[in-house]
């Protein structure tokens, strides 16, 4: 990301709302939704990410994750409808490693914020390409 501002000091990151560029996105047109990674850690998977869903959005199967995932509301109404858990905004969710979840629905559009603190997967979902996935399959060190 060459919009960042890194302090020659020190290794802070700052990234400013007006700085993060449209075609920074990963956009996923099938499922209504675009990503962009805030922070990104090759050496762990970890990461921090904005999430846009537009209406409809959605994550169609029931999945889980490596590590463990925490998310934000910021804004609009963001289901996991298989356990009626609905995400406004303030609202806070963690979901801990291994555990199934999902699928989701954005009732509205809807801005979160989703941390993972390791690696997203241990293998592929259907609903990322080699592309989107990048660094977040776990591997035997993890």
């Amino acid at each position: 990301m060459d919009n960042l501002i890194l302090s020659a000091e020190s290794l802070e990151k700052l990234v400013h709302e007006a700085d993060i560029r449209d075609e920074d996105w990963l956009d996923f047109p099938e499922y209504g939704f675009k990503q962009y990674f805030l922070h990104k850690n090759p050496e762990t998977g970890a990461s921090i990410a904005l999430l846009r869903y537009e209406k409809g959005g959605n994550i169609p199967v029931k999945h889980t994750h490596a590590s463990n995932q925490f998310m934000y509301c910021l804004e609009g109404d963001y289901e996991y409808t298989d356990s009626n858990l609905r995400l406004k905004p303030g609202s806070f969710y963690m979901n801990p490693k291994d555990h199934p979840h999902g699928p989701t629905l954005a009732h509205e559009p809807s801005l979160l914020i989703e941390i993972y603190d390791g690696p997203h997967y241990y293998e592929k979902p259907e609903y990322h390409t080699d592309e989107t996935i990048g660094d977040f399959i776990a591997d035997e060190k993890n």
